[in-house]
């Protein structure tokens, strides 16, 4: 997408044929468009860009995340529009409510306080003799989530290396990918179909000898009644492990790009990741940028009309640098206070395994930071994403 530098009209916005260097700092280019209008129109979809506006979209019920044509995923993919299409996420009330109900009792603070030594174990497992120079992405900031995912889950060690395997060729069936790939659906659809036989394996060597995992937890939880289906239990392992992967993953490696040009905040945080300073690294450079609703009743949203059953695009990466929310909201404050990120969500939808990403930003970030001690970033690589939005690459060179 070719942005006008002048004074003249906008061209209409689209997350597609961005430039690659818009593409990595797209804040540009959404402050250009936050300043013209909180609400942009085009093709028939509402791009939403404040603050106030993308939390009025997030926080009411009036949007949701059904578009009426069964889903996210086409006809022909059986087991991965099962198993999306019973993601919370993609879930409306009532049945939303009844299983968020569950998840919140079985997912409880405390089962992820229990993991933090765990989660301390795996980063220094990782962090242990760090070359001179190495691939963040691959050697930290990729495997990390999905180990703690794994462990939360209680999946075997010796499975872990499988379990990302199959995370990323799932993660070509998401629609910003599928749209460049015409085989992306047919990769996503073969490792929804290994993922949900290894868990429902797993769902049923539980019933038959619990352990104190979060599978074991859902699988008492439907032996005392609550509504809660095998597919259900499946879909919300793989939910955990793809969606919590991705965005923690881009979490980190976009904090590490952050504070390599920001010597005295990388400075503070070695000595200590605070949980302000994780909100804020979240909010600065989000690791979604942008998440989707559809319209299920006309609606007035910041002075614009909305009809029923219009898709509505919420650029979080734009409202978490609102002016109008946050002061001075392109610099990095890690004391900043007053201005909470929509990064995890609103309302209903609110992420599930926010308290674990904070957990793991908190313990892993800071025992990153010690070991890289100096260091330079090169050869960093994006994706063309503009809803995961993070590097695949990350080169670090360590002053050893």
């Amino acid at each position: 997408m070719t942005i006008s530098t002048t004074k003249k009209a906008l061209p209409p916005f689209d997350l597609r044929d961005w430039a690659d260097a818009d593409v990595r700092n797209p804040y540009p280019v959404f402050e250009r468009y936050l300043a013209e209008s909180p609400i942009h129109v085009a093709d028939g979809t509402y791009y939403i860009f404040s603050h106030a506006a993308a939390s009025t979209v997030l926080s009411s019920q009036v949007f949701g995340r059904r578009s009426g044509g069964g889903g996210p995923i086409p006809a022909g993919h059986s087991i991965l529009r099962t198993m999306v299409n019973n993601w919370l996420v993609f879930l409306d009330p009532p049945r939303h409510t009844e299983l968020r109900s569950v998840l919140n009792r079985e997912f409880s603070p405390s089962v992820v306080t229990n993991l933090r030594d765990r989660i301390t174990v795996i980063a220094q497992d990782l962090l242990a003799d760090l070359p001179a120079e190495f691939d963040l992405v691959e050697r930290f900031s990729a495997p990390f989530p999905i180990m703690v995912i794994s462990e939360l889950l209680g999946v075997p060690r010796e499975k872990w290396d499988w379990l990302r395997s199959q995370a990323v060729a799932l993660q070509e069936g998401s629609s910003s990918r599928a749209a460049r790939n015409p085989d992306a659906h047919k990769i996503a659809e073969a490792a929804a179909r290994e993922l949900h036989d290894y868990f429902s394996a797993l769902a049923e060597d539980r019933r038959a000898a619990p352990g104190e995992d979060l599978v074991s937890l859902m699988v008492s939880a439907q032996t005392r009644g609550e509504p809660l289906s095998l597919d259900e239990i499946v879909a919300t392992c793989v939910h955990l492990m793809t969606a919590g992967h991705e965005t923690t993953t881009n979490v980190f490696s976009k904090a590490v790009l952050t504070l390599s040009t920001r010597p005295e905040a990388l400075s503070r945080l070695r000595s200590g990741v605070t949980a302000a300073a994780v909100e804020e690294l979240v909010r600065f450079d989000s690791p979604v940028q942008a998440i989707s609703r559809w319209a299920y009743e006309d609606v007035t949203v910041a002075g614009v009309e909305i009809p029923r059953g219009s898709k509505v695009m919420v650029m979080l990466g734009a409202a978490n640098r609102d002016p109008a929310r946050f002061t001075a909201p392109t610099e990095l404050d890690l004391d900043r206070d007053g201005g909470r990120s929509v990064s995890f969500g609103l309302g209903i939808h609110y992420c599930l395994g926010a308290t674990l990403a904070r957990v793991e930003l908190e313990i892993g970030l800071g025992l990153l930071l010690k070991a890289l001690c100096e260091f330079t970033v090169d050869d960093v690589k994006y994706p063309y994403d503009m809803v995961f939005h993070g590097p695949h690459k990350v080169v670090v060179r360590r002053s050893v």
